[in-house]
C-alpha cells in the first residue's frame, strides 16, 4: 500500500469545500483531472466513497466526513510545523496570528505590536478584531496563536483555553455635554437607573464588566433603560455625544474626548451605607476595573514567535507600563 500523501488530502479538502472538482482544481492551480485522479486513488486504495456523484453534483460522504475531520487536525499540525521550522531563523521571518477584542485592539495592543516590530523587523503580524466571545472562540479552534481579551472566558472553554492577566483598563461612565450629570461630575448609585443607557451588544468585553458592576452594586440590568446596543464603542460614544444618554466605556476610548471637553466621566459614590450622597469626607467611589487576558490553547504546539510575544507582553505588564490609569 502506497499510503495517503500530503497533496491528496489537500486536494481532498478542497474538493470537500467546494463540492466542485473544476473549482477545487482552479483553487489549487491544477488541472480537473489531476484532482478526480487523487480522490479516485484514495477511495481505490482504502476500499470508501468519499463522495457520491449525483448527476453533475457531488455530496460528501460519511467516510468523507470522518477524512475531512482527520484531513484538517493533519494538516494543520503541518502547516504549524512548516512555521516552526522557519523560525529557526532567530526570529528573522515568520508570522504571528492575534485575535483581540475590540477596546484591546484598537487602544492597548497597537503600542505592543510596534514594541514587537522594532525588535523583529521580519516577523509579519496578522491581527483580527471582534468581540471577546468570538475571540475565545477562535483561539479554542486554532484560528490564533494569542488571543487578547477583556471579558470573561466561558466555562465551556475554560479547559480549553490557558488565561493570564497582562493589562488592565478602567470603565467609566460616560455622559455628552447635553445630559444633566455633566454639570454634576458625580452621581451617587441610585441615579444609575434614572437616566436612558447606551450599551454594547452581548458577547462584549465591556458589556460583561459593566453588568458585573451593576450586580456588586446590587443593580440589575433590567432595572436600566436601555434605548440603544450597539457592537461597536466607537457608535455608542457617538451616539451620547449630542443625545442624553450615558455609557459604561473604556477609559482608553474616550481619553480624547475627554480631553477636548465633549465628553465627561461621571464619579460614582457608593453610598450603599446610607450616608448622604453630597460631596464630604469619607464617602467611597465605586470603580470598574477589568483585566486585559491573554489567551492560548493548552494544548496546541505553541510556535516561537507566540513564546516570545507571551515574554514581552508579561514583561511590559511586570514593569508596570500596561497601566493606563
Amino acid at each position: 500500500m502506497a499510503g495517503m500523501t500530503l497533496e491528496q488530502l489537500k486536494i481532498f479538502m478542497a474538493v470537500a469545500q467546494h463540492l466542485h472538482f473544476t473549482r477545487a482544481a482552479e483553487e489549487l492551480y491544477i488541472t480537473q483531472p489531476a484532482v478526480s485522479a487523487a480522490i479516485h486513488n484514495l477511495e481505490q486504495e482504502y476500499g470508501v466513497r468519499l463522495f457520491h456523484r449525483i448527476g453533475r453534483h457531488i455530496e460528501i460522504a460519511e467516510a468523507g466526513k470522518l477524512l475531512q475531520v482527520e484531513a484538517q487536525k493533519i494538516l494543520d499540525q503541518v502547516s504549524l510545523t512548516e512555521r516552526g521550522l522557519r523560525e529557526l531563523n532567530n526570529l528573522q521571518r515568520g508570522e504571528l496570528k492575534l485575535g483581540s477584542s475590540l477596546t484591546i485592539g484598537n487602544y492597548w495592543l497597537p503600542s505592543k505590536i510596534s514594541e514587537f516590530k522594532s525588535l523583529y523587523p521580519g516577523i509579519q503580524i496578522n491581527c483580527s478584531l471582534a468581540n471577546t466571545e468570538e475571540i475565545c472562540l477562535g483561539t479554542a479552534t486554532g484560528q490564533f496563536d494569542l488571543g487578547l481579551v477583556e471579558g470573561d472566558i466561558k466555562p465551556a472553554l475554560q479547559n480549553t483555553l490557558e488565561y493570564e492577566i497582562v493589562g488592565s483598563d478602567r470603565l467609566q461612565i460616560v455622559v455628552g455635554q447635553k445630559h444633566p450629570w455633566f454639570e454634576w461630575g458625580e452621581i451617587d448609585l441610585n441615579q444609575l437607573t434614572k437616566t436612558p443607557w447606551v450599551m454594547r451588544e452581548p458577547g462584549s468585553g465591556t458589556q460583561q464588566r459593566f453588568e458585573e458592576a451593576l450586580e456588586n452594586w446590587g443593580i440589575n440590568l433590567s432595572e436600566l433603560d436601555v434605548m440603544l446596543v450597539f457592537n461597536s464603542g466607537e457608535m455608542t460614544k457617538a451616539a451620547i455625544e449630542d443625545g442624553v444618554g450615558a455609557i459604561g466605556i473604556s477609559e482608553l476610548m474616550v481619553k480624547k474626548e475627554i480631553q477636548l471637553g465633549t465628553l465627561r466621566a461621571i464619579r460614582v459614590i457608593d453610598n450603599r451605607d446610607g450616608k448622604s450622597a453630597m460631596p464630604t469626607a469619607g464617602y467611597a467611589y465605586a470603580e470598574i476595573v477589568r483585566p486585559f487576558f491573554k489567551l492560548k490553547h493548552r494544548q496546541r504546539f505553541q510556535t516561537a514567535l507566540a513564546k516570545v510575544f507571551e515574554k514581552m507582553l508579561i514583561s511590559s505588564m511586570l514593569d508596570g507600563s500596561h497601566q493606563n490609569v
